[in-house]
């Protein structure tokens, strides 16, 4: 059983002029929209579609730690880590970057979980997400 976090995912976004308030940096609530993003785009590559139907990840809570200001013009380089999926969740973990650079602006977490949609109950992670994050 693997016990460290796995990168699983990259995304490159840029910074969009409207995403800077009025301290001329990006809003705190963009950073969730980066981890967001990287989420979305790393579960649909795997083939697991965001919809409201079925069984659909959730995120249950969310956290970000913001360590220096980032500014327009700029693309973010977001890594998304995975840790060991429990029964329904998977903890997550995000570093977010100026693409091109080693130098840490925010980190953040997320805790996934599978739910059914018509119940609002949690359901076991699909088996081939699980297979995925436990080598």
């Amino acid at each position: 059983m693997r016990t460290e976090d796995q990168l699983v995912h990259t995304s490159l976004i840029p910074v969009r002029w409207g995403d800077m308030d009025a301290y001329g940096h990006v809003n705190n609530t963009i950073y969730f929209r980066f981890m967001e993003q990287a989420r979305v785009e790393y579960l649909e590559q795997l083939g697991f579609k965001v919809l409201p139907q079925g069984s659909a990840p959730v995120i249950i809570n969310a956290s970000c730690t913001f360590l220096i200001p980032l500014n327009y013009p700029a693309t973010v380089e977001v890594r998304m880590y995975c840790r060991q999926p429990g029964r329904s969740s998977i903890p997550t973990r995000y570093e977010i970057r100026l693409a091109g650079e080693a130098t840490l602006y925010a980190t953040g977490d997320a805790k996934i979980v599978w739910m059914d949609v018509a119940s609002g109950k949690s359901v076991p992670v699909p088996d081939e997400l699980r297979v995925r994050l436990s080598n």
